[in-house]
């Protein structure tokens, strides 16, 4: 059995009856397996948070799901919500403890999105004026009557 699931909740259980538990090719599986090391903050039945050893800034924190999902879309959504509840509480900590001025939460989705480890993962990363990150936001606009289709269409999705 895997080992990341000896001891998982019922939570966790209905969560991985349809999805892969672990890749053992997924860096990030290896890590919530114990075979690779990681300098761990917060760890639960569902989820792991541990410091990115290639920080963007001091107190740079990874979120996990303790199940393998490639993006979000897979993950089912009470393992996401399971993981996120604690997303708060960490950005406060890392806040307290780096004393930053600001705090980005970012998740690369797929491979277009600059996706580098094909495991679902959050990025909370302490942010200060004046500091070397810098993030390209180039706002664009709609044209006439093109938001509500796009909103219509995503309501019929969802």
């Amino acid at each position: 059995m895997n080992r990341v699931l000896e001891n998982a909740s019922p939570l966790v259980w209905r969560s991985v009856r349809s999805n892969v538990m672990s890749d053992d090719n997924c860096l990030f599986c290896r890590i919530i397996a114990g075979e690779i090391p990681a300098t761990k903050v917060l760890e639960d039945d569902v989820c792991l948070a541990f410091m990115d050893i290639g920080p963007l800034a001091e107190g740079h924190v990874l979120l996990i799901p303790k199940i393998h999902a490639v993006t979000l879309d897979e993950l089912p959504g009470d393992a996401a919500g399971a993981m996120l509840k604690h997303l708060p509480a960490l950005v406060k900590a890392v806040q307290t403890v780096t004393q930053c001025q600001g705090v980005n939460i970012l998740q690369n989705n797929g491979q277009a999105a600059n996706q580098q480890v094909m495991h679902v993962h959050f990025h909370v990363i302490p942010r200060n004026e004046g500091d070397e990150f810098e993030f390209n936001w180039p706002a664009g606009s709609y044209r006439p009557g093109r938001i509500e289709e796009l909103a219509e269409a995503l309501k019929k999705e969802l």
